[in-house]
């Protein structure tokens, strides 16, 4: 990834059209992007990590030798040689060779079965391995890349130990608390976690394959692979047998120009022992080196290649006669890691002398938030697990007073009317991308100075939010901001065919009675679009806002009738989730998770019979996995016979109204829990919205039913109910507000009508409620007045739209069975109706099914150990 950035920043100062540049690299593939390198196993393929386009080398006339590293250099005759013999003469040599997998000195760690995690060939290994040999896994190493690994085991199914020698996870990150929380939600998806012990040696069968790991406390862990995750060391060799100095834990050392004590040798990133004393493993300060060794190659090779162009570039590029230098880099790291986002920066342990903390935990939803400020009211740094949302903001004002006081900036939404910090509090020379050091008045100038007129735009421009990705969030609101500031409108459409919102188009159908997608296209979309055919975002969108309001508008009810059909989402257009290997899974609907034990046997039955997964969700029913859309009539046939109903898993609609067992049968319930969460469930199944709907019921204050993490959810008090609303579990944790107290039934199904259809009136697409509440004008409050006070004498209609919704519902799957049209779209293949899809394929694990996936690599993959053999990636410019 350095050397990339280091051949991209030497062509932009023009020196790659005047020099000859060689680059010579181990891997068989060019430069990717090793921090996505996890999301191969999310389906992201190896091309799609490439990190250099198709043309860039042979544009600049850059002679790429891959699969070729650099053996050996000499510095007297000044030329580098590499594995299969060639020799190139250089003017200026960067060594760019990275970093190697740490292995301890664990024995029997290059038995067959053990791996190391740092390249697209090691998931590949790991993957066929994993595929074929082990349904355990054991991962060494408990920072960053260590939980990678371990997210990658689990998501190839094997169960999944991390063993960490330090007393928490991702110890140089976090902090203890923060490394509790983490550890929490790690134990939380079945991972299991062993703190503060090592692994002391590898238990082998007889065919040398790994078995078993022993630890350092004398237990032993089942392991069918080792894959080990414990760091890196820098990739020095070639400079040491070079006769380059050479920090004492290693790294080649170089001045703050990136130079070596030859000053014809450079080095960049993970390699180099920098100016600061340190090696630096992240992507931000290796980009940084690269940035400043460009300069100064740029400016070395300038009058040798006489050339204007390199001269100009390199003057420019700095805009003084000053060359650019590294002399540090800011550590701060946003990752999101087993769908967790962890967060630091700045002084984030509280080094700082008098240093205080301001911290929040919440145990349960595995958030905690940590801010280190000075006595004085500086913000020095931070710690963000499980919701680190406002990383940009803060990371941005760290080493200034925030305009605001540092408890209400990490209290979560909807507790004590938290600050909402836009780009407004952050200064110009706030540093806004980290990766590229762009500050925000380098953003604001793209806009107002450049003529760029969206954040795509600007991140061409400037190169901001085209590292890791943290601050995309904080970009776009600038681009916003500024565009805003100089009198340019915000175009808010929907997509490219609507220049309306999803809330204005939602009052156009339900005002003009507009019951087709080509009626609205052609007569409220933009110019250019009408009479077209729509986009990928206006077509489901558009189709949940007449699903919604179907009765209201005499439009057809049905998702799947007439045109509506072709507008949904690959989900809806089969009425099932579509799984990785291309099966669906069969959600019936529990209301409130009450069931009888004859729905508990038919469900089982069909399960068998038709040979699906089973497994119990957090939303109190039962999924099956593994259905061909071939056999989903056959198998919604037999449900809905036993009663069942469409669970909505596929749609943006209510999934479910989880609850308690309440007044009935435990002795602290004040409530019959059961008895409401059933009733809301059925009143207000197939709502389709702007994002799906969750629920729950609670039977007292202990909360068992989670409601406060729901987009509504109800607890019991001794006088009645309390109505919370805009709460949200999953990636971005929110407490639900609350909206109401002390409500009877009645009024609490009135006000929920109102609450629900006054979000599905005026949300914006995939907005969750949580979303909403925050982003809309006034907040909780507006809400409240509109729903419980009826502030805008819009509660009768609210109220008489539900009514509508609850006395036409049909259940989708009854409908369909009910009708051979549209029966005849569920086959593989349209021109062969009757033949099931041969890809869709199964293989035994734990007594049940799963996918049997197509390596994307190819069948026959090398095993490749934990052998720790050099990676060198050396750039030659001449």
């Amino acid at each position: 990834m350095v050397g990339q950035r280091f051949l991209e920043a030497l062509a932009a100062r023009g020196t790659t059209a005047a020099a000859r540049v060689v680059v010579l690299c181990e891997e068989s593939r060019p430069a990717y992007d090793r921090v996505r390198l996890s999301s191969y196993f999310s389906g992201t393929t190896p091309d799609g990590l490439a990190l250099c386009e198709d043309d860039f080398v042979s544009s600049h006339g850059i002679e790429l030798h891959l699969g070729d590293p650099a053996a050996a250099i000499d510095r007297d005759r000044r030329t580098v040689t590499s594995r299969s013999g060639l020799t190139v003469r250089y003017d200026t040599l960067v060594i760019a060779t990275g970093s190697y997998p740490f292995v301890p000195p664990v024995p029997g760690s290059d038995s067959t079965g053990c791996f190391v995690y740092r390249t697209i060939d090691d998931l590949l290994a790991i993957e066929a391995y994993a595929k074929t040999s082990a349904d355990t896994g054991v991962v060494v190493g408990g920072g960053l890349l260590g939980l990678e690994a371990a997210g990658a085991l689990r998501g190839l199914g094997l169960r999944t130990h991390i063993v960490e020698f330090s007393e928490r996870l991702m110890a140089l990150q976090v902090d203890a608390g923060g490394g509790s929380a983490l550890r929490r939600t790690l134990e939380g998806m079945e991972l299991e976690v062993h703190t503060g012990v090592a692994g002391e040696r590898i238990v082998t069968d007889r065919t040398g394959a790994v078995s078993a790991m022993t630890l350092s406390d004398g237990s032993q862990l089942p392991a069918g692979m080792v894959v080990f995750a414990a760091g890196v060391r820098p990739r020095d060799q070639l400079g040491r047998d070079a006769g380059l100095d050479v920090g004492e834990r290693g790294g080649i050392v170089v001045d703050e120009h990136c130079r070596t004590a030859d000053p014809c040798v450079y080095a960049i990133g993970e390699c180099a022992r920098t100016a600061d004393g340190k090696v630096h493993g992240l992507v931000a300060p290796g980009y940084d080196m690269a940035e400043t060794a460009a300069d100064a190659v740029a400016a070395r090779l300038a009058p040798t290649a006489g050339a204007v162009t390199g001269a100009a570039a390199a003057a420019s590029a700095v805009g003084t006669a000053q060359l650019r230098t590294f002399t540090g880099a800011d550590t701060s790291t946003k990752l999101k890691l087993l769908g967790v986002d962890v967060a630091s920066f700045g002084d984030a342990h509280g080094t700082a002398e008098g240093s205080l903390d301001v911290v929040y935990s919440d145990s349960r939803a595995g958030v905690y938030k940590k801010l280190v400020v000075s006595p004085g009211g500086t913000l020095l740094g931070g710690v963000l697990v499980g919701d680190a949302e406002s990383y940009g903001t803060l990371r941005a004002l760290t080493g200034s007073v925030p305009p605001v006081p540092p408890e209400s900036l990490v209290l979560p939404a909807g507790s004590g009317a938290p600050a909402a910090l836009g780009p407004a509090a952050l200064p110009d020379d706030a540093v806004v991308c980290n990766c590229h050091h762009i500050d925000k008045g380098t953003i604001r100038a793209a806009v107002s100075e450049h003529g760029c007129r969206d954040a795509p735009s600007v991140k061409k421009c400037t190169k901001a939010g085209t590292g890791c990705g943290s601050c995309v969030r904080v970009l776009g609101q600038i681009v916003d901001a500024e565009l805003e500031a100089n009198g340019v409108a915000v175009d808010a459409g929907l997509c490219g065919c609507f220049a309306y919102t999803r809330a204005e188009l939602y009052e156009i159908v339900r005002t003009l009675r507009l019951t087709t997608f080509a009626g609205l296209l052609d007569s409220h979309g933009r110019e250019d679009a009408r009479r077209g055919d729509g986009c990928e975002v206006c077509k489901p969108a558009v189709a949940s806002v007449i699903a919604s309001l179907a009765p209201s508008i005499g439009a057809g009810g049905h998702v799947l009738d007439g045109e509506q059909a072709a507008l949904q989402d690959t989900n809806d257009h089969f009425l099932a989730n579509l799984q990785r290997n291309g099966s669906y899974s069969v959600v019936p609907r529990v209301p409130g998770g009450e069931i009888t034990p004859e729905k508990l046997i038919v469900v089982g039955e069909v399960a068998r019979d038709f040979g699906l997964y089973t497994k119990i969700t957090g939303g109190q029913r039962i999924d099956m996995f593994g259905a061909r859309v071939d056999q989903l009539p056959a198998i919604w046939t037999r449900l809905v016979d036993a009663g069942f109903e469409s669970g909505h898993a596929y749609g943006k609609a209510l999934r479910t109204v989880k609850s308690c067992v309440g007044s009935t049968w435990c002795r602290y319930g004040v409530q019959d829990s059961v008895r409401m969460a059933v009733g809301l469930e059925l009143r207000y199944r197939g709502l389709r919205s702007p994002h799906k709907l969750k629920s729950a019921v609670s039977g007292c204050a202990r909360e068992c039913a989670e409601a406060m993490g729901k987009d509504f959810g109800v607890i019991a008090t001794s006088s009645g109910w309390n109505l919370y609303v805009g709460g949200n579990g999953g990636a971005t944790p929110r407490h639900a507000d609350l909206l109401a107290q002390d409500l009877s039934d009645a009024e609490l199904v009135r006000l929920t009508d109102r609450f629900l259809m006054f979000y599905i009136r005026t949300a914006d697409r995939l907005e969750r409620t949580s979303a909403w509440l925050e982003r809309i004008d006034g907040g909780l409050e507006h809400v409240r007045d509109v729903v419980v006070h009826d502030s805008l004498g819009l509660c009768d209609e609210l109220e008489a739209l539900m009514a509508d919704h609850v006395a036409h519902y049909r259940d989708e799957w009854s409908a369909t069975l009910a009708d051979p049209e549209k029966l005849a779209r569920f086959v593989s293949f349209v021109n062969a109706p009757d033949v099931p899809d041969p890809t869709v394929r199964f293989v035994e694990e734990r007594e049940q099914i799963k996918p049997d996936l197509t390596l994307l690599s190819g069948p026959d993959i090398p095993v490749r150990t934990a052998e720790r053999t050099p990676e060198p990636e050396g750039t030659a410019t001449r």
